[in-house]
């Protein structure tokens, strides 16, 4: 439950700030829009939190009964090294899989459909995309063996990492305007996700040498895609966001983006 206090702390804690400097405006992007926003944050409380907690506790206590804390004397770098791969990297491959093949690509749509990033769009997934994530169960397994203390401050750290890069408010921009602060802008945007590297893969298009919504796909370290050959890094940000199918065709209906493959898509189309 903890983990679920540390989302809505800092989903409020930056959308008040953005609002605050009026960096977030909520009029003319359609009641859809926010109406998947909403729901974004509902799923995450009262959703996949607790089923996906619930649900890894109960299947490793079913195959693997004597694993219970087994590993919790594990050092805790190692057990820091573990969260990082097999949910970091595992997140960059499922994420990036998305993106790739036409059958899931719907599942993660809802995520680039917006017109805007921010806050608001930060978990903003469909409901299968997050249930059919592999290292969600994986850090569940974790947690499982023993490794549930160091969790909880790994979680603190990737939420934190991953909440400011969608941000509105382009922390990043500080070490770009100032020469003296650029090597350490150079060793940070290949470490971590930051603003300008996450917008570019929600820009609303990919040849104008900013947006990359081919690539840039890590979560909480950049370093994935700097390896796997994925990383654009400009210093510069998207002007405009979200699908241009959209604005082509219309925002697909809510419940289709919300709910695949329940209710089926007629754009069953990769970003």
């Amino acid at each position: 439950m903890s983990s679920l206090y540390v989302f809505l702390a800092l989903f409020v804690g930056f959308l008040l700030v953005e609002v605050a400097l009026g960096r977030t405006r909520f009029q003319g992007q359609g009641w859809q829009n926010h109406l998947l926003d909403a729901l974004s944050v509902v799923q995450s409380l009262v959703i996949i939190g607790p089923l996906v907690s619930l649900g890894s506790a109960a299947l490793m206590g079913w195959l693997y009964p004597e694993g219970k804390q087994s590993l919790a004397h594990t050092p805790l770098w190692l057990q820091f090294i573990a969260f990082l791969l097999l949910d970091d990297l595992v997140q960059y491959w499922w994420h990036r899989t998305a993106h790739t093949y036409k059958a899931l690509w719907p599942l993660h749509r809802m995520h680039h459909a917006a017109p805007y990033v921010g806050i608001r769009i930060w978990l903003r997934n469909g409901l299968f995309y997050y249930l059919l994530m592999p290292n969600l169960w994986l850090s569940g397994a974790l947690i499982y063996v023993g490794f549930g203390q160091l969790y909880i401050g790994y979680y603190i750290l990737k939420m934190v990492v991953t909440a400011a890069a969608h941000s509105e408010l382009r922390w990043d921009s500080f070490l770009y305007r100032h020469a003296w602060l650029h090597p350490l802008a150079w060793v940070v945007e290949r470490t971590i996700s930051t603003p300008a590297t996450h917008f570019a893969h929600h820009a609303q298009y990919d040849n104008d040498g900013i947006g990359h919504y081919k690539g840039n796909f890590s979560n909480l370290l950049f370093l994935w895609d700097v390896l796997f050959g994925t990383a654009v890094i400009t210093r510069k940000y998207p002007p405009s966001f979200g699908l241009e199918e959209d604005r082509l065709l219309g925002t697909e209906k809510w419940y289709v983006q919300w709910l695949y493959p329940v209710f089926r898509t007629n754009r069953n189309k990769e970003n």
